[in-house]
């Protein structure tokens, strides 16, 4: 649940601190109290497009910052979080900031962590929804439409698309490759002059594994040379020759030997030194031969760069190192044999996107046929809402089929174009008076009947969603009397599940309402500002008395407004 809410420098609010409780919260006030421009707040909160205009005039910067508390383990916020590397305190407690600047640059953070608008977005939507007027009006687009109804079998069958997605993939990668070797003679003949020059630009430098690091190690070595040279002679020589290091040394372990000879403990340490002696000698030895290998031939540096030159021009285009010029080599040579034997590989390829189709087109008959059978539950379960909401002489159908198109692939009689979701179409069918024939929704419904359709697939949806809130926004709008009444019992209905926030201007709704937070819009020192206070139980009798009147508050309205509270919650 969204457990607090802090908001400064937005549009005309300079700073509010909103704790929000379980259940339902209803946001009543006038017209431009700054309700919506709460909402606004939210939905920037979780990812939505954001704008300069939003910060409150004069200031630098707008601050958004959302505590949610997220005490079931189990909720899919927490493995969205494990797979964008995101810690959730110990406590289940997710903290979204959000802060936009007056020069347009947004700054996101999720527990602290500096994070993407993308992430934040994918982090947010997991955990609230915000359901308005323009969703309501996005019903009316029927792209939307088979989202809706996927969604509904999705939360019984969550990996039902799966298989058909990656067969999807497939055939798109096998359709592109296909389209992209089958391109014009003339593009393919400067294709091929291209990889041919660097292929023998690359071949005729005869590149050896590893060799620029090989080659860099010896360049170094002959850099320094004469360092090296001198100080391995200094080396050897401070340790042969007479009065030298081993000269001492060998006479520290006669001398050793001779005290050994009265001492047993003095043996044993004269083995030990004994053996290190002889390991230093060993060493000096091989000082010599290192000395002795050693031959400066002033041609090989002046070799050496030039190789390493041409490496380094050879890098410039083709890879940052030797392994991967010629990993790139090997993949034009592949490039060329596909191209030159183009006729065969083609028809491979083409053999290839067939068989790819063919496996999609079944996998799409299945979903097709899954999907009928979810319309009719889907119908179902919305004609009873429906029912609830006063509209039950609607006739509400889910029309699945699969449309024809001019060019597409061939199936069962028909061409058809296959995208990410299938080869169906899907458009909800509204009938509201009995004997008319069912047809699209902007062409039936009017703004009360689409907010209670709305209602009704929100309701039927927020038993599976997983969402911790939901936020309706002036969702009662075009509705009144009765309606509004099963309205509220709707909306409340949802609040069970999952905390609700709600602005409304139906006293219905308010009425019913677990908490009661009023907005009002003041102006102090020349400025606006905008404030929010939790009505006790008097107080709410007078803003809901305010609500029933549309003017004046009367002791019939306080009486009236006194009731609908008390009936609402013995319910």
């Amino acid at each position: 649940m969204l457990a607090e809410l802090s908001i400064k420098n937005f549009a005309i609010i300079d700073e509010l601190h909103i704790p929000f409780q379980k259940g339902l919260t209803v946001l009543t006030g006038e017209t431009g109290a700054g309700k919506s421009i709460i909402i606004d707040a939210v939905g920037l909160l979780i990812g939505g497009r954001g704008s300069v205009e939003y910060v409150r005039h004069g200031e630098k910067k707008a601050e958004l910052e959302g505590l949610f508390i997220i005490d079931d383990t189990k909720h899919a916020v927490y493995q969205k979080a494990k797979e964008l590397g995101i810690d959730i305190m110990e406590d289940h407690m997710l903290v979204l900031h959000r802060t936009i600047s007056h020069s347009g640059k947004s700054i996101c953070r999720i527990n602290g962590k500096l994070t993407t608008l993308a992430i934040l977005k994918e982090i947010g939507q997991t955990v609230l929804d915000i359901h308005s007027q323009h969703e309501t009006q996005a019903l009316l687009n029927q792209d939307k439409h088979i989202e809706l109804l996927d969604y509904f079998y999705q939360s019984n069958h969550s990996n039902f698309k799966n298989h058909y997605q990656k067969l999807y993939q497939h055939w798109k990668e096998l359709k592109y490759k296909y389209e992209a070797n089958n391109k014009n003679e003339q593009e393919l003949a400067q294709r091929i002059d291209l990889l041919e020059f660097q292929l023998n630009e690359i071949q005729n430098a005869d590149l050896q594994p590893n060799e620029d690091i090989v080659l860099t190690d010896e360049r170094n070595k002959l850099h320094h040379f004469e360092t090296i040279h001198k100080n391995l002679n200094d080396a050897y020589n401070a340790l042969h020759g007479e009065q030298k290091g081993l000269d001492w040394l060998s006479h520290a372990a006669n001398n050793l030997e001779e005290a050994g000879e009265h001492n047993k403990d003095i043996q044993k340490l004269q083995q030990q030194y004994v053996d290190h002696y002889y390991l230093i000698e060993e060493i000096s030895y091989q000082i010599r031969q290192h000395l002795e290998n050693m031959d400066y031939e002033p041609g090989r540096l002046e070799l050496i760069e030039s190789r390493l030159h041409e490496i380094d021009q050879l890098k410039r285009k083709y890879g940052q190192s030797v392994e991967e010029i010629m990993t790139y080599s090997a993949k034009i040579e592949e490039e060329l044999d596909e191209i030159k034997n183009r006729d065969q590989h083609l028809a491979n390829l083409s053999e290839m996107v067939q068989e790819a189709a063919n496996d999609l087109l079944l996998e799409a008959k299945e979903l097709h046929n899954i999907r009928k059978k979810a319309a009719k539950q889907l119908e179902k379960a919305v004609l009873m809402e429906l029912k609830d909401l006063y509209l039950e002489k609607t006739n509400f159908q889910v029309d699945v089929f699969i449309p024809s198109k001019e060019k597409g692939i061939p199936f069962e009689g028909k061409n058809v174009r296959p995208h990410e979701d299938g080869i169906d179409q899907v458009r909800f069918l509204i009938s509201t008076n009995p004997g008319e024939p069912v047809k699209e929704l902007d062409r039936i419904a009017s703004g009360g009947e689409m907010s209670r359709i709305m209602l009704a697939l929100k309701n039927i949806f927020s038993k599976h969603q997983g969402i911790t809130s939901v936020i309706f926004d002036e969702v009662d709008t075009g509705v009144s009397g009765r309606v509004a009444q099963a309205m509220a019992d709707k909306i409340y209905n949802i609040s069970v599940g999952s905390q609700v926030l709600c602005i409304t201007h139906l006293p219905q709704v308010a009425s019913i309402a677990d908490t009661h937070l009023k907005i009002e819009k003041v102006v102090k020192q020349n400025r606006t500002h905008t404030t929010i206070q939790e009505l006790s139980f008097n107080q709410r009798i007078d803003e809901i008395g305010k609500m029933i009147t549309g003017a004046e508050l009367t002791e019939t309205s306080r009486t009236h407004a006194k009731e609908l509270i008390e009936m609402n919650h013995k319910r």
